[in-house]
């Protein structure tokens, strides 16, 4: 039994991954991915569709193919909090959340850049907590391989507890309110920080108070077990990519269970999973321009590369509108840490490939028709605007989700098309708030305060 929620309110992001197929580049019409118009005119169409969040993706290293740069996809994504801190100054209430890494940065350090983002935006902060454990991306550190995979969340737990540790260590009063105070600092107001786990070692004493909103708030994805771990004992928001019904309901009551068992309440967490959404003025215009935007993110270079990832072998001889190779893929099982496309399975890759084999010759599909079909990436959402915001209001009314973190493919049409036209039907259902009541990031996700 679905839990029904009286004041339905739905909560939107937007992720900016920077990197990979979701973006459609090659448009005559894309902007540039590196400019710094481009993010400023995204927050602010964002803002006028009085959305919670700005997300910006992070990446450590430029993704592979085969060991080579994988020169489809964007490079050259600027730093998160850096860019994040520059878009502060040209919006006004838009949430900027940056992605960044607990495997391979120090908590000290990005406590307090944390902080400075939460403080420049006058409490609009917020830390997208992400890891890795790939000595690919640690070679970059020259600390290549020192974290075991399952231990990744280990640490990311004592690295979270820390920044929260050093956020929390000056008193709210620390500040003197006007230069008649004989100190700037009340004394033994800020305390130092010392923690000694096995994972994170730290003596330090943060440089800044808390802001607005107090801490920046927290995001996790947690869809693996120690992901959902991670997300029910720290964070104020959690990703997932359950956004099929039945399964969002099911990963709500799992993560709600886990909550319950560290003490938190169902309304201390938001559930936001990664969602797409293509719109149309009618159904059959909906799905068209659906499988276009498949067919714009799995090109014919990409689909071969695809499939180089799992025969392990340079295919780029082969005619993407021709068959499937002919030769049989390499021994060595599957190598999902290099980063370029999303590959799922660890082990069992020859059955995989007979599978795609039979399935193509069935349905006589091409390599990119066989990679459109089984590569994941499809739209979440397909309809008109009435459409979706029905469903929408569906979702969040039954507290499946508490809203959406969207993945535009077209900048800025989709993203227009969304405030333009989807956001009013749902503001029609009373689900989508017509002005923003807060000014920081905490009351715009509507978390309660922090004790």
């Amino acid at each position: 039994m679905t839990e029904q929620n009286p004041r339905p309110q739905i909560h939107l992001g937007v992720f900016f991954t920077g990197v990979g197929p979701q973006l459609i580049w090659t448009d005559p019409d894309a902007p540039s991915h590196t400019e710094f118009e481009t993010f400023a005119e995204t927050a602010r169409i964002l803002e006028r569709g009085l959305f919670d969040a700005f997300f910006l993706g992070e990446g450590l290293r430029v993704r592979e193919n085969r060991g080579k740069v994988f020169d489809l996809d964007i490079a050259g994504r600027p730093d998160a909090i850096t860019q994040l801190s520059a878009l502060a100054a040209v919006t006004e209430r838009i949430g900027l959340v940056a992605t960044q890494n607990t495997t391979y940065n120090y908590p000290a350090d990005l406590a307090r850049r944390l902080a400075g983002l939460d403080l420049l935006s006058d409490g609009r902060a917020g830390w997208n907590i992400v890891t890795t454990d790939n000595a690919w991306t640690g070679e970059n550190f020259r600390h290549g391989g020192w974290l075991e995979h399952e231990r990744r969340y280990e640490r990311a737990a004592e690295f979270v507890e820390a920044s929260k540790e050093l956020w929390s260590s000056w008193a709210p009063d620390t500040v003197a309110p006007d230069g008649r105070a004989a100190n700037w600092a009340r004394p033994g107001a800020i305390r130092p920080v010392h923690r000694d786990g096995d994972l994170v070692r730290l003596r330090a004493t943060a440089t800044l108070p808390g802001s607005r909103q107090g801490r920046p708030v927290l995001f996790q994805a947690g869809d693996s077990d120690g992901g959902r771990e991670l997300a029910a004992r720290h964070a104020d928001v959690v990703f997932s990519a359950n956004t099929e019904y039945g399964k969002a309901v099911a990963y709500a009551a799992d993560l709600r269970d886990r909550l319950a068992r560290h003490g938190r309440t169902p309304d201390s967490l938001r559930i936001l999973p990664g969602a797409s959404v293509v719109l149309g003025d009618t159904a059959a215009d909906a799905e068209e321009k659906a499988r276009w935007v498949r067919r714009e993110q799995v090109n014919g270079p990409r689909a071969i590369a695809y499939l180089e990832q799992y025969w392990g072998t340079d295919l780029s001889a082969y005619d993407p509108d021709g068959p499937l190779p002919e030769i049989e893929p390499g021994a060595e099982e599957l190598d999902p840490s290099r980063g370029t496309i999303s590959i799922e399975l660890r082990s069992g890759k020859a059955a995989l490939i007979r599978k795609w084999r039979e399935l193509a010759e069935e349905r006589s599909l091409s390599i990119r028709e066989l990679v459109l079909e089984v590569s994941p990436g499809h739209p979440s959402f397909v309809g008109t605007p009435a459409a979706i915001a029905d469903e929408w209001t569906r979702y969040v009314s039954t507290r499946a989700v508490d809203g959406f973190n969207l993945l535009p493919h077209l900048l800025p049409a989709s993203l227009t098309d969304i405030v333009d036209k989807l956001v009013p039907e749902l503001q029609e259902r009373g689900v989508h708030r017509t002005a923003y009541q807060g000014t920081t990031l905490r009351e715009h996700l509507d978390l309660p305060p922090l004790g």
